[in-house]
């Protein structure tokens, strides 16, 4: 039996790079800088939890398997080490694991997320209201069939490389569906109730009409995890 523990990611602005600073500008102007503030503060206080939980887990020997990580090696751990300089929380944590001693895996298919990076900047970089509704809607259109076809690459590179009686950490995106196609000799633990990440996300557009709820769910993605 193989286990894999799962960590649903919620990014951070450091994880979006260059689109970032548009991500951060467009959560203001929808949500006020209070509720986006408030919002920064639930991201914070989720990581230090997730990364609370692996102090007491013993890592040396675990594979690691990261939602973007198109690299191994050498080369996979300069772009935690970019991650880390960046301000990453997910990095900061990985490049602890690895530390102390698991082992990074190229986990994606370069090809297809920069398919998708290409996608969302299109609308970030547009310059006019038409193209950038275009280039939602485009995006809108392939997203959950990109989405699939880098679960389906994600769940047999854990296949390839996860030994039997072995444990591997994977760390991505609450949207991600990879479950259904992982192999079932493949025991998931996860850490974070992952369609109460999910009404997160969703609920967050819609504070004000939601507010007891989401601060519940804040509550609940900040809450220590159990061992």
């Amino acid at each position: 039996m193989r286990t894999l523990i799962y960590v649903p990611v919620i990014h951070t602005s450091a994880d979006l790079g260059s689109l970032a600073k548009d991500v951060t500008k467009r959560g203001i102007a929808d949500l006020g800088e209070d509720v986006w503030r408030q919002h920064q503060r639930t991201v914070e206080g989720f990581w230090d939890a997730i990364s609370d939980y692996f102090i007491s887990v013993d890592v040396s020997g675990m594979k690691i398997y990261q939602d973007g990580m198109v690299a191994e090696g050498e080369i996979g751990e300069k772009i935690v080490e970019e991650g880390l300089n960046l301000g990453s929380r997910n990095y900061e944590l990985v490049a602890r694991l690895l530390k102390r001693g698991a082992t990074l895996v190229k986990t994606e298919d370069f090809n297809l997320v920069k398919e998708e990076r290409d996608k969302l900047l299109k609308i970030t970089q547009a310059k006019t209201k038409f193209e950038k509704l275009f280039g939602f809607i485009k995006y809108r259109l392939t997203k959950n069939t990109l989405l699939n076809k880098r679960d389906r690459f994600i769940a047999q590179r854990i296949d390839e490389s996860l030994p039997q009686d072995q444990t591997g950490i994977l760390f991505i995106g609450a949207y991600h569906n990879i479950n259904p196609k992982l192999y079932r000799d493949i025991q998931i633990k996860k850490i974070k109730n992952v369609q109460k990440v999910r009404e997160y996300h969703r609920l967050l557009p819609f504070y004000s009409k939601n507010r007891k709820r989401f601060e519940e769910l804040s509550r609940y993605l900040i809450s220590k995890i159990e061992a």
